[in-house]
This record gives structure tokens, sequence and C-alpha cells, in this order.
């Protein structure tokens, strides 16, 4: 796929964020917009800044965890476009806390979001791209999709499912020789709201967690994330990392195998709320 003019793109979680900076990466590169988000007031702001651009975009408020409402959502963008060519999947929460104090209903929620948002967009969407000739799947994972860090079991678990499931995928596409691409993300430290709308556990501070993640571990823009990811997804690059330490990271652990955990614990100490 050399050009998105034209193309309908579908992105969950538009309403700040990746989200926002993909939308206004892609109507500035002339894609037709079907935007979505619990966050109606955010997202009526995303739109209007691609309308200013000159984009075509329908909205929705959509829950991805709503498995009934995204397949409804996936007809409707459909009946209105005519054809879809992209979704991506970028909707996603944040946990932080032990796993002996994180809930069973902590990690449910994160799954159904994080996990299942992706499983659900994916395959709701997924015939309707196939039928285009011309579709892409991009899934966004995180850093915590390659790396396990104390204190983020939940994410980590949602994340690295993520990775398996869009990995998986990828290989079916092109053993099936089906005209679907897929990319799975890894963003870094991208300054976002996601730790500062996060819920904790009980042994957590959430004002804590997200002063540190602000302070330390976001270091890059979402435009500079979408220029990353729109331009794999030009590619056709199976992973896209985004950000130095996701790349540094991901070295070491291919590198050290399971010796990666050990120099994460003896670090993560120093930082770690």
């Amino acid at each position: 796929m050399s050009t998105f003019d034209g193309k309908v793109v579908v992105i969950t979680g538009a309403g700040s964020g990746i989200g926002r900076a993909l939308a206004r990466e892609l109507a500035g590169r002339g894609a037709r917009l079907a935007l979505s988000d619990v966050d109606t007031e955010g997202l009526a702001e995303t739109a209007k800044l691609c309308t200013d651009l000159g984009a075509e975009v329908k909205t929705d408020r959509l829950n991805v965890a709503e498995r009934e409402a995204v397949l409804v959502y996936a007809d409707a963008v459909h009946a209105h476009y005519g054809v879809i060519h992209q979704i991506y999947n970028n909707a996603g929460i944040a946990h932080h806390g032990d796993v002996d104090q994180t809930t069973f209903k902590d990690f449910e929620r994160v799954m159904d979001v994080d996990f299942w948002g992706v499983v659900n967009g994916t395959k709701a969407f997924l015939p309707y791209l196939e039928e285009s000739g011309d579709g892409h799947v991009i899934n966004i994972s995180s850093l915590f999709g390659l790396i396990a860090m104390p204190g983020q079991s939940a994410y980590n678990a949602a994340k690295f499912a993520v990775r398996g499931f869009t990995e998986a995928l990828r290989k079916e596409m092109l053993v099936g020789k089906r005209p679907v691409k897929v990319t799975c993300v890894h963003p870094g430290g991208i300054k976002t709201a996601v730790a500062r709308n996060a819920t904790v556990a009980g042994n957590h501070d959430q004002a804590s967690v997200a002063e540190l993640f602000d302070k330390y571990l976001a270091i890059h823009s979402p435009e500079m994330a979408a220029r990353t990811i729109v331009d794999g997804v030009r590619r056709g690059r199976g992973r896209v990392l985004i950000g130095w330490e996701a790349h540094a990271l991901d070295l070491l652990a291919r590198v050290t195998g399971s010796g990666y955990q050990r120099v994460i614990a003896l670090t993560s100490g120093r930082f770690l709320p």
C-alpha cells in the first residue's frame, strides 16, 4: 500500500493520544475516517481536527469490549462507506498493581478492553478488509507486550496476548495468500493520558504512578508514534517498534532470554513507587 488517499480507515480509541494522532496523520494523507471512542467529547474534538484537514469523518461512540456492538459497528461503517481498507485496533486502558493486590475484576476489565477489544475489532472487520482486496489489520500492543514489568501483570497479560494473536493472524493471512496485511505495534513511552486514567491496586498510589510515567517514561509525542506506525503500515511491516527504548529492551530480551527479568527486577525498585 503506497498511498492512503481515499482509503477507508477505522480507528478505535480515537478520542485522544495515539488514536487522535493517527486520525490526524491519516486525514492529512487523504484517508476517509471511521473514528470511535467511549469519550464522545474527545472524539468530537478529534473529528473537528480531521475535518479541518479536509477529511471525511464518521464518528461513533463505541466500547470495544462490547462484542455485539462492535459487530454492528463494522456493518454500519461498511454500509456508510461501501468498503473498508484498514482497522487500527488502538483503544486501551491500563492498570497498575501487584498480582496479589489486583482483583479478578481488574484483570477481567483490562483483558476485556485491551485484548478482547482487539479480537472483537479484528474479527468484525476482517471479512470487509478481505473483501476490499487491499486490507490491513493494525493492532496496538505495547513495549509491555515484549517485556514484563512488576506491577503490570494485567496489562502485560493483555498486551502479550495481543502480540500472540496478531502474529498468528499474520501467518494465517500469509499461508492462505489472503489480501490482508497484518501489523503489530509496540509503542514505548508515549505522552498520552493512559497512566493518568489508569486504575491502581490498593497497594499503589495512582497519582504517584501517573507522575512517574509522565516524568520519566513519557518520552515521545503521539504524533511521532503515529508517523512511525503509518510508515510501518505503508511498508507492510509485521512489527513496528516505537522509540529507542522499545528497540533497546526488545534487544535485551532477545539476547538474554529470561535473564532480562533479573535486570528489570534489580533496576525497577529504584524507580517504581
